[in-house]
């Protein structure tokens, strides 16, 4: 059994969703590399960069995202589910989801929708303007 640097409920969560998609450990492949980029004599030293490879499917994933190796571990795992799941269940997937409701954001507005916001600035607007005190021209002689 595979122990990880995180909490045994998040460990217990990606054991549960890998064995739903059908993955085991068994059919991954993995490796630790030596991580490139800052770090300086600790990334020289140490191979905290995990890379897996899931046989059955050929996906490949590179995590060195962390300082530490079992974080890393974890990390990598989990991105193997989400590219898996993602190549299962296509579009109902949680990360297209998240893609479609951005695109739905950021669609443009319906002519009708556009002026009904516009409305509510102008009332707002206009409130504000009626609470800040001008002197009047009257105000001003007395």
């Amino acid at each position: 059994m595979v122990t990880f640097g995180v909490t045994r409920e998040k460990e217990e969560a990606l054991r549960k969703r890998m064995e739903s998609l059908g993955i085991s450990e068994k059919d991954i492949v993995e490796k630790f590399i030596r991580s490139s980029g800052k770090g300086g004599q600790k990334v020289n030293k140490t191979s905290t960069c995990v890379y897996l490879q899931h046989l059955p499917t050929k996906i490949e994933v590179k995590c060195q995202r962390e300082r530490y190796q079992s974080i890393n571990r974890y990390l990598a795992r989990k991105i193997l589910t989400d590219k898996i799941e993602k190549m299962i269940l296509g579009k109902e997937s949680e990360e297209q989801q998240k893609i479609e409701k951005i695109r739905r954001q950021k669609r443009k507005r319906s002519k009708r929708a556009k002026l009904k916001m516009l409305e509510e600035k102008r009332k707002q607007s206009q409130k504000k303007k009626e609470r800040s005190y001008r002197p009047q021209l009257d105000d001003l002689i007395e």
